[in-house]
C-alpha cells in the first residue's frame, strides 16, 4: 500500500490513539497544521478503561462533544442494568436504576456513592457532566475520531516511526512510509515509544510483579463466579459491571510476553487460577488486553521540538481509569500551549509550564496506584491492610474524600493567583440564557465571564481579539472569570476589580495584538 505522509506539517503527532486524536484536534483548532502518525492499520477495539473521569468528560463537554459521550453512557447503563438482571428472578421494573453517581473503586474496593457528600463544593461544582463519564475507552476513541474526521486531520494508519533528527528548526522523522519534515514531533504511542526511544529520553519507575487481563468474553457457566471484584490467594478477579466484563490478577512477577495477542485460552486459564475454579469461556467479544503494574515517568517531557504526552510519558496500572483520563489531560494542556508557539503569539516560558504542569500530576497517579498494588496481593499483611483502609473508606469523610481524587475534581495547579478558583478546572459556570460558560468554547480559545455592570472585563481583553472570548452575563459571583483553553481557570474575581486580569491575558495569551492584527 502506498501512503502519501504530508510534508513541512506544523506539527505531526505519532500514534492515534485517544491521546493522540485529542491532541491533535486542539491543535487544528488552534489553527496548525497537524497530522497523525500511527503504527496499527485498525483500532485494535482491546478492552481497557472502563470510564473517563470529571476533566476528561469536560474536554469533551468544551468542544461539543458531551451529547455523544451521554448517548454511551445511556447505552452501558441499559447493559449494566439487563446484566444485574440475570438470575436474580425479579422482573426489570421490581430492580432499582444503576446508580449513575461516578465512584470507582481503590484497589477494587467499591465506592458506595450513598456515603459520599455529593454537596461538597469540589463535587457540586461539576456535576453537569455526571451524564457523559461511563465511556469505555473503544467508545470514547470513536467519538474523537470522528471529531478529527470533521475538523479535516488526516490519519495515516499503518505508519511506523523508525528515526528521527531534530534540526534545531523542525524534526526529520524517518518512517516505514518515507521521510517526514515537520516544525514539531509529538509522541503519543503509548508505554513502548519510539518517540521517546528515539529521542534518547530516560525511563526511570519500579519494574512490574503482576500480570492482569481485561476482556469481554461469553462466559458457559457464569454461576461460578461471583460479581464484582473477589480477592483470593492466588490473585483478584472481578466480573461486571457490563456483561462479559472480566479482570484477572495474578502476582506472577509480571508478563513476560506483553505484546502478544491475548488469546481465550490464556484468559480462562488465568481466570481459573485465581478464582479457584473449572469456568469455561466460550468466545471472546473484541480484542482483550493485557497490562501490568510496571510504574515509569519520562525524566522530560520535552527534548528540543520532541515531546510526550499520555503513556509515551508515563505509565502505571490501570487502577482506575487514571492512565487515559491522565493522557487525556496532557493533550489538552499541551495542544493550545504548543498551538501558541506554532502561530507565534507564546508568551516567553509557555510551553515550559506543560511540563511543570502535567510532571508532577503524573507522579501522583503513579504512586497512587503504586498504593492500590500494595493492599491488592493475597498474603496476610496486605489483607490486614486491605481492612484497615476499607474501613476508612466506608466513612462519609473517607469516601469522599476517594472520589474526589479518583474524578479528579481535586486537580489543582499553582498558578499565579489568590482566588480559590485559580488553578482549578472551571466549575458549572450557568449563564442567564440557560446556557453554561462550557457552551461557548467549542471552538478553542480563551474565555472570560464578564459579569461586570458595564463589562469592563470585556472592554480590557478586547486588545486579545481571536485569542479570547468574551461572554458577558447578568451580576452574579463570581464577577469575572479567565479560562484557558484546557479549562483551567487563570484569573478570577468577585468583585468588577480587574486586578490581576491584564497581567494573566499577558502571561497566557501573549501580548495584546495590534489594531492591524485583529480578527474584524
Amino acid at each position: 500500500m502506498n501512503i502519501e505522509l504530508n510534508q513541512d506539517m506544523d506539527v505531526t503527532v505519532v500514534g492515534a490513539g485517544p491521546v493522540g486524536l485529542v491532541l491533535a484536534a486542539e491543535l487544528a483548532l488552534s489553527g496548525v497544521k497537524v497530522q497523525i502518525l500511527e503504527r496499527l492499520a485498525e483500532p485494535t477495539g482491546a478492552m481497557k478503561a472502563g470510564a473517563i473521569n470529571t476533566p476528561a468528560a469536560e474536554a469533551l463537554d468544551r468542544r461539543g462533544l458531551r451529547p455523544a459521550a451521554e448517548r454511551v453512557q445511556r447505552e452501558m447503563l441499559e447493559r449494566m442494568g439487563s446484566f444485574a438482571r440475570v438470575g436474580d428472578g425479579k422482573q426489570a421494573s421490581d430492580r432499582p436504576a444503576p446508580d449513575t453517581r461516578f465512584t470507582g473503586h481503590f484497589a477494587g474496593m467499591t465506592l458506595d456513592p450513598n456515603l459520599v457528600d455529593w454537596s461538597d463544593p469540589d463535587l457540586a461544582a461539576h456535576a453537569a457532566v455526571d451524564g457523559a463519564k461511563l465511556v469505555p475507552q473503544p467508545q470514547f476513541e470513536e467519538i474523537l475520531a470522528e471529531h478529527v474526521a470533521r475538523l479535516g486531520i488526516p490519519v495515516h494508519r499503518g505508519v511506523e516511526v523508525t528515526g528521527l533528527e531534530d534540526t534545531g528548526d523542525g524534526v526529520l522523522v524517518g518512517t516505514t512510509a518515507g521521510t517526514v519534515r515537520t516544525g514539531w514531533l509529538v509522541g503519543c504511542d503509548g508505554g513502548h515509544s519510539a518517540v521517546r526511544k528515539l529521542a534518547g529520553i530516560e525511563f526511570p519507575g519500579t519494574d512490574a510483579e503482576l500480570t492482569g487481563y481485561m476482556a469481554i468474553a461469553d462466559i458457559a457457566d457464569p454461576e461460578q463466579l461471583a460479581n464484582g471484584w473477589t480477592w483470593t490467594t492466588q490473585g483478584v478477579y472481578r466480573v461486571g459491571p457490563q456483561p462479559g466484563r472480566l479482570v484477572t490478577v495474578e502476582f506472577d512477577g509480571g508478563p513476560a510476553d506483553r505484546p502478544a495477542p491475548v488469546t481465550l485460552e490464556a484468559l480462562q486459564a488465568s481466570l481459573r487460577r485465581v478464582s479457584g475454579t473449572d469456568v469455561t469461556l466460550t468466545a471472546l467479544r473484541g480484542n482483550a488486553s493485557r497490562w501490568s503494574d510496571n510504574a515509569r515517568q519520562a525524566a522530560t517531557y520535552r527534548s528540543g521540538r520532541v515531546l510526550l504526552a499520555g503513556d509515551a510519558a508515563h505509565v502505571h496500572s490501570p487502577f482506575g481509569g487514571q492512565g487515559l483520563n491522565l493522557g487525556v489531560g496532557d493533550a489538552m494542556n499541551l495542544g493550545w500551549k504548543l498551538g501558541a508557539v506554532v502561530a507565534g503569539w507564546a508568551p516567553e516560558g509557555l510551553l515550559d509550564t506543560y511540563e511543570a504542569e502535567r510532571h508532577p500530576l503524573g507522579a501522583w497517579v503513579l504512586d497512587w496506584t503504586r498504593a492500590q498494588i500494595g493492599v491488592l496481593r493475597g498474603d496476610s499483611k496486605s489483607a490486614a491492610l486491605r481492612e484497615v483502609i476499607a474501613q476508612l473508606l466506608g466513612t462519609r469523610d473517607g469516601a469522599t474524600f476517594a472520589v474526589k481524587q479518583i474524578s479528579g475534581v481535586a486537580q489543582h495547579f499553582d498558578l499565579p493567583g489568590d482566588h480559590p478558583l485559580v488553578g482549578r478546572f472551571v466549575p458549572d459556570l450557568y449563564l442567564r440564557d440557560g446556557s453554561r460558560l462550557a457552551d461557548h468554547g467549542h471552538g478553542g480559545g480563551f474565555l472570560l465571564l464578564d459579569r461586570t455592570p458595564d463589562g469592563v472585563f470585556a472592554q480590557l481583553a478586547a486588545t486579545w481579539d481571536g485569542r479570547v472570548i468574551s461572554v458577558t452575563d447578568d451580576h452574579a459571583t463570581p464577577a469575572g472569570v479567565l479560562v484557558r483553553p484546557d479549562g483551567v481557570v487563570a484569573w478570577a474575581s468577585d468583585t468588577a476589580d480587574s486586578t490581576g486580569l491584564e497581567a494573566a491575558l499577558n502571561r497566557w495569551a501573549g501580548a495584546a495584538s495590534l489594531p492591524s492584527e485583529r480578527v474584524g
